[in-house]
């Protein structure tokens, strides 16, 4: 049977590094051990060469890992080529004496048979077996075996100019064998520079076939592909998403450390809540993937590290120009212009995008518009780098929370707002620009140095009621009932750096192999806070709460040992300790009241500074290349409120003592990959949203336990599934702090932690596949599904909310350079509850005021559908 073959160019090297300016490369790129041709599929012979190019995974014992198709040539081509070179096998590549994985890319090319296939003559050779079923389209190699992030390469592959002889297999007379030209496997890690091997079972990387299966309105959706992960948008289009985080409410970010890159997203002693982290200034096609480790186990995690931390990569793999128009339900719409400069890396784009909206319901209204863009280059002496820039802006209203009483008594629609002027004078808006250098430069052995530094400015305004007309003012208590419409703002300028070296590895013998890193990072920021209440509707001031301005620094530093002992244990850890300062002007601290006699002039200026240090440690054991057993512990903290401190007070953290253990596997050439942990923290120091201040407020020590289970499956290159469950059981270990409001809080021991749902279950499936060809060109099929379901999560007072069922769907179809699609969200149109709540309010909807605490939501969207118009060039 006709066959196509490929071998591997002997002047690999010189081809990878002969670019001027280039240091000599640190990766030593594999060689072919096994080579088998690749079988010309002569039920769909073309009268033309065929090509096809795939990016194939050489792992550290020379195994073919992820195989992705990166030039398709229809989908009997590409089957035929990845069926084959997931044959070969490879002397490893190596850095140094160390075996490492790396991604190279194989062309392909099918030369069409000379004349019509005929079947072989009596007693002339039979056709070859069918191979074994390709493998997935990316994966990740054996936990146990990925390299500390392999030194990246961008070169191109040179062009081959000789032929292959025809298969020496054929029969005498028959036509000549379809041949493939040579390929020039080009050395690719750059999609793996910055991801370093797991340190727990429960250190996930959602891979970009995962996050592209269902349809995406955010790059915040895409978090809930990760296990215990849950993501709303209960407070409108310019607002963060509310993120829970397996048994952790983390809100906007007060309990994960969330990076793009080098640049920190979390900001400190946010008004509306600590950690803050806006994720909408992303456009989520230009997430290359993320990754989630839940817990604190790398001395690299920093502040609000508590339930774990998380980190975008930025990258466009798939390069050209690309037009992007979706349009739909309640007179959506939004556009995207993508620039990606082919020959350039991944890394280096330019992006654009405007989104405007009605809503779902009242006073739901938004527009937005962001850019970014990155651009990555060479220096001389070996440095790499990398610029980011980025701006964004957005302004939206807000329908607020509604009572269930009055929805259930027809007072108010399920999607409306109160007809009240304060309920419809509800809005917010935000700003934000950044930018951010980073810079990389490998040595021998491993080494790596690294630097960045960073610089954002970022506005923050909101206006919202959550209780109605209940609020006394402080200035002058005769005051009440002018409305409970909080006025936030917060504007934060800050910059920082980042710096560590890892150094070479050193290895006194065959079994023994150890590397130390070590690092700093620093941030400063300057921040203008105000809190008033407003009377609508000419949104005048009737009560000041909050005027100051707080300038807090943190300055960290941290030590990370990792220690190989032979192939199968690997021990890593280290410590780390942060510095943070502060420098707090409350220009309403020391409130005089009005029947207090003036003693003093109105403020309160101090400062304070304090210290979390912690260790981190982490063992994996590798009884086979396929799997790895983990144990993991560590301490994290998140930084205080700073208008909390006193003067001198060493500032309090909230620490976190975080323990794990689990088992990662990845059989059948990582086409499987499982993952599975048991968990238990204790936090010292918990918030939980507080309505009538509208911003989080301290709750008492926590403990969480539970156990996680991931399944991620890549069984034809052209189909994924991921799914994943996990169940936490949290609750309070000693009583709220006392207030001057509520000196005995109530406390039951082992009362369930509110707003945290018990269980989290999560699915995806992706489908992207060629069916037949169409004037030579493939018309493709992308198919695509995401459900999520939450468990009822207890409230205060205990109350619990409703369990929560969504379905979202995609199904596209791609002609040469057209795609044009449908996307439908909340799929089994449920109603159902962004976020839920139990407190006092008072709308005027009954004649009697109530003081008993009652059930208030955010409704979610009902079903939407878009259409989808892509142009890609």
């Amino acid at each position: 049977m006709p066959r196509a073959r490929a071998t591997l160019c002997t002047c690999l090297a010189a081809c990878l590094w002969a670019s001027p300016g280039r240091a000599a490369p640190a990766v030593v790129p594999p060689s072919p051990r096994t080579q088998v041709d690749a079988v010309y599929p002569l039920a769909e012979a073309r009268s033309e060469t065929v090509a096809v190019e795939l990016a194939v995974t050489v792992e550290v014992d020379g195994r073919v890992g992820a195989v992705e198709v990166l030039k398709s040539g229809g989908a009997a081509f590409d089957d035929a080529a990845v069926a084959a070179v997931r044959q070969w096998r490879f002397e490893p590549a190596r850095r140094g004496a160390e075996a490492v994985a790396v991604k190279i890319r194989v062309p392909f090319s099918f030369a069409p048979p000379a004349q019509p296939a005929e079947a072989p003559a009596a007693g002339g050779p039979a056709p070859s077996a069918s191979p074994e079923q390709p493998g997935p389209a990316a994966s990740e190699p054996a936990p146990s075996t990925s390299p500390e992030q392999p030194a990246p390469s961008t070169s191109q592959p040179v062009p081959s100019t000789s032929q292959p002889a025809p298969s020496t297999s054929q029969p005498p007379g028959a036509p000549p064998a379809p041949s493939a030209s040579q390929p020039e496997p080009v050395l690719d890690v750059a999609a793996r520079s910055r991801r370093p091997p797991p340190r727990a079972a429960s250190d996930f990387v959602v891979e970009r076939d995962v996050l592209a299966a269902p349809p995406r309105q955010s790059a915040a959706d895409m978090l809930s592909s990760a296990p215990g992960v849950y993501v709303a948008r209960a407070e409108g289009e310019a607002v963060a998403h509310e993120i829970t985080l397996r048994g952790f409410n983390a809100a906007h970010g007060q309990d994960i450390e969330i990076t793009a890159g080098a640049l920190p997203l979390n900001q400190v002693s946010h008004l509306h809540g600590q950690g803050y982290a806006d994720l909408n200034w992303i456009v989520p096609e230009t997430v290359r993937s993320i990754r989630v480790t839940e817990g604190v186990y790398d001395p690299r995690q920093g502040d609000f590290a508590v339930a774990g931390s998380i980190d975008f990569d930025l990258a466009v793999p798939r390069r050209g120009i690309q037009l992007r128009s979706t349009g739909g339900s309640f007179a959506t719409f939004r556009q995207l212009v993508l620039w990606a400069p082919k020959g350039q890396e991944d890394e280096t784009f330019a992006a654009a995008a405007v989104r405007r909206t009605r809503g779902f319901g009242m006073n739901r209204g938004g527009l937005s518009g962001m850019a970014m863009g990155q651009f990555a280059f060479s220096a001389a002496g070996g440095w790499r780098g990398k610029i980011h820039v980025a701006a964004y802006a957005a302004r939206a209203g807000l329908a607020g929370v509604l009572r269930r009483d009055d929805v259930a008594a027809s007072v108010v629609g399920f999607y409306d707002s109160y007809g009240d002027p304060s309920a419809n004078s509800q809005s917010a808006s935000a700003a934000r620009g950044h930018l951010s250098l980073e810079l990389e430069r490998r040595g021998e052995r491993g080494a790596v140095t690294r630097m960045a530094v960073w610089t954002a400015l970022v506005d923050f305004h909101s206006r919202e009621n959550f209780t109605g007309y209940t609020q006394r003012g402080v200035v002058m208590p005769e005051w009440v009932g002018r409305g409970d419409l909080i006025e936030q703002q917060n504007r934060d300028f800050g910059g920082g750096m980042r710096l560590s070296h890892r150094t070479a590895g050193w290895r006194p013998a065959a079994w023994f192999n150890a590397a130390l890193e070590v690092g700093a990072s620093a941030r400063i920021h300057n921040i203008q806070q105000a809190q008033n209440l407003l009377q609508a509707p000419q949104n005048e001031t009737w009560d000041r709460r909050v005027d100051a301005t707080v300038l807090a620094s943190d300055v960290g530093l941290y030590g990370d040992l990792d220690l190989r002992l032979g192939k199968r244990v690997r021990l890593r850890g280290g410590g780390r300790a942060d510095v943070l300062h502060y420098d707090i002007d409350d220009r309403l601290g020391n409130f005089i009241a009005p029947y207090q006699i003036e003693s003093h002039l109105v403020g309160h200026r101090r400062t304070a500074t304090g210290v979390a240090a912690g260790p981190r440690v982490s063992l994996e054991v590798a009884p086979v290349p396929w799997v790895s057993l983990f144990a993991a512990y560590g301490q994290g903290y998140r930084s205080p409120q700073a208008r909390q401190l006193d003067e001198g007070e060493r500032a309090p953290f909230a620490k976190v003592h975080s323990t794990e253990g689990g088992v990662r596997m990845s059989p059948l050439g990582g086409r499987l990959q499982l993952s599975a942990a048991g968990f238990a923290t204790f936090l010292s120091q918990d918030l939980a949203f507080d309505p009538e201040e509208g911003r989080l407020e301290k709750v008492g020590p926590t403990r969480r336990a539970g156990a996680a289970v991931q399944l991620v499956a890549r069984p034809l290159p052209w189909l994924v599934t991921s799914g994943s469950v996990t169940y936490v059981h949290a609750v309070l270990r000693a009583p709220p702090p006392a207030t001057a409001e509520n000196p005995s809080p109530p406390y039951v021991p082992g009362q369930l932690l509110p707003y945290v749902p018990p269980v989290v279950v999560r699915a995806d499936v992706g489908l992207d596949k060629d069916l037949v060809e169409l004037k030579g060109r493939p018309l493709g099929l992308r198919v695509g599904l995401g459900y999520s379901y939450l468990s009822p999560r207890p409230l205060p007072y205990g109350q619990f909310a409703d369990p929560v069922h969504l379905l979202d769907a995609s199904a596209a179809v791609r002609w040469s350079v057209v795609e044009v699609g449908v996307e439908a969200f909340n799929l089994l149109a449920r109603r159902w509850a962004a976020t839920e709540y139990n407190f006092v309010s008072d709308w005027g909807t009954r004649p009697v005021p109530s003081l008993l605490p009652a059930r208030h939501f955010a409704a979610g969207p009902p079903l939407s559908v878009m259409g989808t118009l892509t142009l890609h060039f």
